[in-house]
């Protein structure tokens, strides 16, 4: 599967480890029409949940579209009566630094020194799962 980003790839793959069901951008909501009824705005969610029945977008590379997803996700679900979260950067660090998840070539530069794995295994106890790195389980997925 391709994905448009690095971090939705190991979001995939954290989704994966917990044997949570998702699909990649499964559907476009239209947003807004012109006049003669053709789409001029428009939002595709990251992932579906089927089992939620929720719509996840992260947002990891630029913060000033934070907004616009949000104003966005809010209207998909005014419209649509969807549920839309959206998983904002320092949401997917947390992940990185829990699960000891590897760092995204895209946003190395600009990611705050994560601790070492054994100290990212120490982050996830008592969080109700594994401790362990899901990436390596995943790694095949």
């Amino acid at each position: 599967m391709r994905f448009a980003h690095n971090s939705e790839r190991q979001f995939a793959k954290l989704l994966d480890f917990y044997a949570i069901a998702w699909e990649y951008e499964p559907r476009t909501f239209v947003l807004e029409r012109d006049g003669d009824g053709n789409p001029q705005q428009a939002f595709s969610p990251d992932f579906y949940l089927p089992a939620y029945d929720v719509f996840i977008e992260i947002t990891t590379l630029n913060q000033k579209l934070v907004t616009k997803k949000n104003r966005k996700a809010r209207r998909v679900q005014e419209l649509y009566g969807v549920t839309v979260k959206v998983l904002y950067q320092r949401d997917y660090f947390q992940l990185l630094v829990k699960y000891g998840l590897e760092r995204p070539s895209q946003l190395a530069p600009e990611l705050p020194e994560l601790p070492s794995s054994s100290a990212a295994a120490r982050v996830g106890k008592g969080a109700g799962g594994p401790t362990n790195s899901p990436p390596e389980a995943a790694e095949t997925a």
